[in-house]
């Protein structure tokens, strides 16, 4: 073989690994991460949570206001609170900062949320949420809007956000009880007013 034909073969046979290569890494870096609903929240993330009772009504509600340190992680918090306070069924609202989050975005065909990362720091435009019981436990879900310097928002379903400088929460816990039950088509717990 002459060494032209050799040096054509070669640059053929690199513009095709190039090429393959570059498919992959395409293919490797907008691949998307999924978690299922039912993912479990770290506890232990939020030592800085400071909790105050606003009011007390004897047998009826009480509201407290929970505010996050810098660092601190916002669901940790959540379970945490309601762990500690034994919290049955309770719903909140939040403003405040975050530096990191991930939001996801439920994919009904998988089951699974997509996973939205936002590395940067972000206004906490609203933040909204429920407590119920499922297996006996405090379930929190949370849903979240995060806008960004250029005033642009983003947001969906709370999977994890880091708080800088603070989140501060008022949290109406009720004296009913509510339950969530698993729904097999959504693939995770739901609330459901008639189970008890």
């Amino acid at each position: 073989m002459s060494h032209m034909k050799i040096k054509t073969l070669l640059r053929s046979k690199l513009f095709v690994c190039a090429f393959f290569c570059a498919i992959f890494l395409s293919l490797f870096a907008n691949a998307q991460d999924y978690v299922p609903a039912t993912k479990p929240v770290f506890r232990g993330r939020s030592p800085g949570v400071k909790v105050k009772l606003l009011s007390d009504s004897v047998g009826s509600t009480k509201t407290y206001m929970l505010v996050f340190a810098p660092g601190d992680e916002i669901l940790s918090g959540l379970y945490e609170f309601a762990e500690k306070y034994k919290v049955k069924s309770a719903h909140f609202t939040a403003i405040g900062d975050t530096y990191s989050a991930k939001i996801g975005w439920f994919d009904r065909a998988k089951k699974m949320f997509r996973v939205n990362v936002i590395n940067q720091q972000s206004e906490i435009t609203s933040m909204i949420g429920d407590i119920a019981i499922y297996n006996g436990k405090p379930v929190v879900h949370a849903h979240i809007n995060l806008a960004a310097e250029d005033g642009t928002v983003r947001g969906g379903h709370l999977l994890e956000a880091f708080v800088a400088p603070t989140l501060e929460i008022i949290l109406t816990v009720e004296p009913a009880t509510l339950y969530k039950k698993f729904n097999a088509d959504f693939g995770g717990a739901l609330i459901d007013p008639t189970e008890k």
